[in-house]
């Protein structure tokens, strides 16, 4: 049995209650979160053969950065919550397996911790206050961090419901935002940023001297917009169902995305209910550069910390590469658009 099948159940005896909670729940009635994974689960492939695949490899690079795969690590809050050690934990697990991770910036460890323990990048939520913002993402700079992620989707934060008591309740303060100065600060500067424009990626990209990614990107039209303003890539993403719910499932919004920014240069990532090598291996086909996981990577840091993390990732390349070799596509390069059926009705002229 693949250790993917089990990793939620075997976290709830790990995690307490709101925690667990927290990590599964989407916003709203929970319509995005519940059917992403199904969205690739539908998509069809259109196998090569005759290729010869006697040795596959799913090396690439990142804005840069080598990687022995593109199952990547999508940014997580309250990873302390999911083992003592969180995000230094989880860098160390995804370099063990040849990964990344996208750091998120209300990490609970101080981004000093991770320097020097595996290639990471910062996802950025401005802040009201911009002098916070800035102070923040050069703590992460000076740690290391290659990349800043904007996460773009969240000029509020999506509601979400439940049962019970709130994961707000029972989370140590040196559990997040760990590396932004909140203390003696009023609440409102903390906010999120509800007055983002496309300025905000030159201003990020100038502040900090590092790439721009855009998170939280599920039309073309804002796609080329974010490239045009100083984008290094974008990332398609509907927050994991936790920010609009009825959001379009990311399996959707990938192929235009990728037409959109065909020629540009610009890097694409996508993230949401990717489970499998195979959607992985979809994903790829349809113009992605590199996949992110999120939620089983903090199941598999509650269940056994960085060794875990290692262990999902490792598993998740290995499927990854089984379906490369049986879809004839010998490199991440040979993963081609038309490797991925178009099940669209054909049109017929009257």
């Amino acid at each position: 049995m693949r250790w993917m099948d089990t990793l939620v159940q075997e976290a709830e005896a790990w995690l307490p209650a709101p925690v667990m909670t927290y990590f599964r729940q989407g916003a709203g009635a929970g319509l995005s979160a519940a059917e992403a994974e199904a969205h690739w689960d539908a998509l069809r492939l259109l196998p090569h053969v005759l290729r010869d695949v006697s040795d596959v490899s799913t090396r690439t690079a990142v804005l840069g950065t080598s990687v022995d795969t593109p199952v990547l690590v999508a940014p997580t809050t309250l990873q302390r919550q999911a083992h003592e050690e969180g995000e230094a934990a989880m860098v160390r697990g995804a370099a063990d397996a040849g990964s990344l991770v996208c750091v998120s910036s209300n990490a609970g460890t101080p981004f000093g911790a991770l320097a020097g323990s595996g290639p990471w990048w910062v996802q950025a939520y401005v802040l009201r206050d911009r002098q916070l913002t800035l102070e923040m993402l050069g703590r992460a700079r000076q740690a290391g961090a290659r990349a800043v992620v904007l996460t773009a989707d969240t000029p509020v934060v999506g509601e979400k419901y439940g049962n019970g008591p709130s994961v707000w309740e029972t989370v140590p303060d040196d559990h997040l935002m760990a590396n932004v100065a909140w203390r003696g600060v009023e609440d409102t500067q903390l906010e999120k940023a509800a007055d983002l424009t496309p300025a905000t990626i030159d201003w990020l990209r100038t502040a900090t001297g590092l790439p721009v990614v855009v998170k939280g990107v599920l039309r073309a039209d804002d796609a080329r917009e974010c490239v045009a303003a100083g984008a290094s890539a974008v990332w398609v993403s509907n927050h994991g169902g936790r920010q609009l719910d009825g959001a379009v499932a990311t399996a959707r919004a990938l192929r235009p995305v990728a037409d959109a920014l065909a020629g540009t240069g610009a890097e694409l990532y996508v993230d949401g209910g990717i489970r499998t090598g195979r959607h992985a291996l979809v994903a790829l086909a349809l113009g992605a550069t590199a996949v992110f996981v999120g939620r089983p990577t903090l199941w598999a840091l509650a269940v056994d910390g960085a060794a875990g993390v290692t262990r999902l990732l490792t598993e998740l390349t290995a499927e990854l590469a089984h379906a490369m070799a049986l879809a004839g596509a010998p490199d991440v390069a040979s993963v081609t658009r038309d490797l991925v059926h178009d099940a669209s009705p054909t049109r017929h002229r009257s």
